[in-house]
């Protein structure tokens, strides 16, 4: 096996964390399967997809040329810009292009990259880690949240990031239910529109000046990353809505209303992205991290797979319809995912291990709006 498949998947029989490390022990290869659990029987096979290959669990070709394309787009539309000066109409065209290449950008590379799943060089990994920044969302953050507050605790109530609703939305039947989120399965879409806008000028500044989880007031964040977190929404702020008023006489109001459309559409994409992933009327809530002797246990139960047989949702999204394998093989790159599934779907049969998935993403989104329902309805 190459040096370059680094575990892929972690068994740690206490769980301590899910979130698996690179460098951590893993069981060789061809070591007998007949004294292995389900665990390590899938963790050996998603291994030797690699070693059989002879690839590396990092970028492809492919993954290449999407970086590639996505970075051209976003360069494009703002030279476009610039150099032509269009009127109201096509501004707001080539505005909303350079937008949905952020999200493109969002979901199929800085997401990756802050997994250190592009690259085995940690420097090219740190540089593209900063698509997050040009986008507006501070990538340090990110990573804290979405690592320590979502691959570690798994739609667990009060320690899954993504689980939180701030009372308005209510996620998890573990939290308590007020009288409005009877029709929360009808504003959901409403507000998850609002997501980007609000992690933006937000989010990120209350994570580090008025964190609410206890693991982020423990966390002493270096100075650099305040630094970097007030430069880069200045950036931001000033290429996303100064400069188009100042350089190009744009009207205010014109800027203002494609930067809103911008962030509607990139919230409500993201956000349903990820929430048909875990949040659906299939998918388990456990009450603390260590309710399953395994932590592969933890992500089948409270993960669910959708469109894993359409290819053209797995390239605009990044194969987080994938979702199973991604958080088995975090360090994995996105455009592996495929085959990887094939192996997890038959492994869990061959082991009677629940497998979750939706045949497509519309399907998804019903299932997890029929959990909103549900949560909103339930006491």
């Amino acid at each position: 096996m190459t040096s370059e498949t680094e575990a892929v998947i972690t068994l740690k029989p206490d769980m301590d964390d899910l979130v698996p490390s690179e460098s951590s022990p893993r069981q060789a290869a061809g070591d007998p399967a007949g004294v292995s659990s389900f665990p390590k029987v899938l963790r050996r096979r998603l291994d030797k997809f690699f070693a059989d290959a002879n690839i590396s669990p990092k970028a492809d070709r492919t993954m290449w040329v999407k970086i590639a394309a996505g970075l051209a787009v976003l360069a494009a539309s703002w030279i476009a810009l610039y150099a032509f000066n269009p009127g109201s109409w096509k501004f707001v065209g080539l505005y909303l292009l350079g937008g949905l290449a952020q999200t493109f950008l969002l979901l199929n590379i800085a997401h990756d990259s802050n997994h250190n799943a592009i690259s085995s060089v940690p420097a090219v990994n740190k540089a593209l880690n900063y698509v997050f920044d040009v986008c507006g969302i501070n990538s340090y953050m990110w990573r804290i949240l979405h690592h320590r507050g979502h691959h570690s605790c798994i739609n667990v109530h009060g320690e899954d990031d993504a689980l939180t609703g701030r009372g308005i939305l209510r996620f998890t039947p573990h939290e308590p239910r007020a009288r409005a989120q009877r029709f929360q399965h009808i504003y959901a879409l409403f507000l998850y529109a609002l997501y980007s806008l609000d992690y933006v000028f937000r989010k990120d500044f209350a994570c580090f000046f008025f964190p609410s989880y206890d693991y982020l007031k423990r966390t002493r964040h270096p100075l650099r990353e305040y630094a970097i977190l007030f430069a880069g929404k200045g950036f931001y702020v000033t290429y996303m809505l100064i400069l188009p008023v100042l350089v190009l006489g744009k009207s205010p109001l014109l800027v203002a209303g494609a930067f809103v459309l911008v962030h509607l559409i990139a919230g409500l994409t993201v956000t349903l992205v990820f929430q048909t992933t875990h949040t659906v009327d299939s998918t388990y809530f456990p009450l603390d991290r260590g309710e399953f002797d395994n932590g592969v246990y933890h992500i089948f139960a409270t993960t669910a797979d959708y469109a894993t047989g359409n290819p053209l949702v797995g390239w605009l999204a990044g194969g987080l319809n994938h979702h199973i394998v991604h958080h088995l093989c975090p360090f994995v790159c996105h455009t592996h995912y495929a085959p990887l599934t094939r192996i997890v779907k038959e492994t869990a049969e061959e082991f009677g291990v629940p497998y979750r998935q939706h045949p497509t993403m519309t399907r998804a989104i019903r299932h997890h709006l029929i959990l909103l329902k549900q949560l909103g309805n339930e006491t």
